[in-house]
């Protein structure tokens, strides 16, 4: 058989020339590269890579672009905007992953590369270094941090559920809320695993919050709830943008995802992490018959508070009563001073007698002392010098204290009304008549005016005239009749 390559350098020459038995055409660099991708499509038409990412980047277009590599080897390799957005996590460099796609070449740089279809975590330990390295940079961002916490509130009115509509955890909530404390529920349904679950349930807690105040639908507490599963199952509470949104909501917020010894990284995002979907009502909201109980226990202290005073009022006053003593004694020895000041009056009126008889006895009246006693008090009065305005001076206040009576007399005179066409009524004997009762029973009436006097009788009779009586004079006192006619 001919060898197709020259092996000496006579064989070598300046222009190529076919040689004997070559029928070969020389072909081009393209068309040994169609060649080659052909071959390599044709016998490595799908196949499974196990490798780490180096080099993982994005372009503007969507594909992905990425190396994978062991300890001997590298391949690069190519993912297509389609499959990238089915993917379940976030590609990062040092993540042991397995590829599954086909190989081809790249004629354009002369290097084979993987066509990826699929992506997978090479096993649970990748995932959890995923989820490791994850939860430590949002950790470092400060995103888990204790004083971003918000505290629950007591009795939320509107408690918002981000869950799937159609699974046992939401029935285990309202179930759960029913027997505690029945409560206003507002279901956002989502995905809770698969491709777009974790778009959903970020944009189900950014919903939420974006509620305006005052929106009836806008809950006082959002509850994110998945029951338990694998790993794979619960990854969609540890995407980035599920954990920034429960991060970034203003509504506290109780995650609830998995069973008690699952841990996702939105339960290091949320106010509150609730072992169960079950456990989490419990937290959100208090026991109705505790509080009422504990209602009527402070009632009850309230009334007892109340009361205590006026018992221990009532205790003390007793005890005060007790020791106060009775009415007799109190009485016995007032009425003991008593009896003894009567028996010492009764005493002192007999000697107060008998002394007053001794002296009257001893009295013996005679002209003697009685010229002598009115000679000492002549003697007396005579020593006494009496001042005129001692004597002018109390003549002079009763006088005026007179006039003043005198003026107030004018002043107040019956008949000084009578100058102002008044009239007078007076009966048969001068009295003075002043109702209408008293009227009417008297036989006749005197009416004075101001320049006279007129007699009138009761039934409309006019008595005759009376004589009119002379005025007296003010001072002169009347003229007594004489007794002999």
């Amino acid at each position: 058989m001919a060898d197709h390559f020259p092996s000496t350098a006579d064989d070598a020459s300046l222009v190529a020339k076919g040689r004997t038995g070559d029928n070969a055409e020389p072909l081009t660099v393209s068309e040994i590269s169609q060649a080659l991708k052909r071959t390599v499509e044709d016998r490595f038409g799908f196949v499974r890579l196990r490798g780490e990412l180096s080099g993982v980047k994005r372009a503007a277009s969507g594909h992905l672009y990425c190396a994978l590599k062991d300890e001997k080897a590298v391949i690069d390799g190519v993912m297509w905007r389609g499959n990238t957005e089915r993917l379940p996590f976030a590609p990062e460099d040092g993540l042991e992953v397995v590829a599954s796609g086909k190989l081809t070449t790249y004629p354009g740089r002369s290097k084979y590369q993987i066509v990826i279809e699929r992506m997978e975590l090479a096993g649970e330990g990748a995932l959890l270094a995923l989820l490791e390295k994850t939860r430590a940079r949002l950790a470092a961002e400060g995103l888990f941090d204790a004083g971003r916490k918000q505290p629950l509130p007591f009795l939320p009115r509107t408690i918002g559920v981000v869950t799937s509509p159609t699974g046992a955890v939401i029935r285990d909530i309202l179930h759960r809320l029913a027997d505690r404390f029945p409560t206003r529920v507002v279901v956002w349904p989502v995905l809770v695993q698969g491709q777009g679950a974790a778009a959903q349930v970020a944009g189900a807690v950014r919903g939420f919050a974006a509620m305006p105040e005052g929106h009836p639908d806008r809950p006082d507490l959002v509850i994110v709830a998945r029951g338990g599963g694998s790993i794979e199952d619960l990854w969609s509470f540890n995407e980035e943008e599920v954990v920034r949104a429960i991060a970034d909501c203003q509504i506290p917020t109780i995650s609830a995802v998995g069973h008690e010894t699952d841990t996702t990284l939105a339960d290091y995002a949320a106010d509150r992490r609730a072992p169960t979907p079950t456990a989490a009502a419990e937290i959100a909201v208090p026991v109705r018959a505790e509080l009422a109980a504990t209602l009527k226990d402070f009632e009850g202290r309230k009334e007892r508070a109340i009361l205590r005073p006026v018992q221990l009022g009532r205790e003390r006053l007793e005890a005060r009563v007790q020791r106060l003593p009775t009415r007799e004694a109190l009485l016995q020895p007032q009425a003991q001073r008593l009896d003894d000041l009567a028996e010492r009056l009764r005493r002192g009126l007999r000697d107060r007698a008998a002394q007053g008889r001794e002296r009257l006895g001893n009295l013996r009246l005679s002209p003697a002392t009685l010229d002598r006693n009115l000679r000492e008090a002549r003697r007396a009065l005579a020593g006494q010098k009496l001042a005129p305005a001692l004597v002018e001076r109390p003549l002079a206040e009763r006088r005026e204290r007179l006039a003043a009576l005198a003026r107030l007399a004018e002043q107040l005179h019956p008949d000084r009304p009578l100058a102002r066409g008044y009239v007078r009524v007076t009966g048969p004997d001068g009295r003075t008549i002043t109702d209408r009762a008293a009227a009417a029973q008297e036989a006749s009436l005197t009416l004075k005016f101001r320049d006279g006097e007129l007699e009138v009788g009761i039934g409309g009779d006019t008595p005759p005239p009376a004589p009119r009586r002379k005025p007296r004079k003010s001072g002169t006192p009347p003229k007594q009749d004489d007794l002999f006619g």
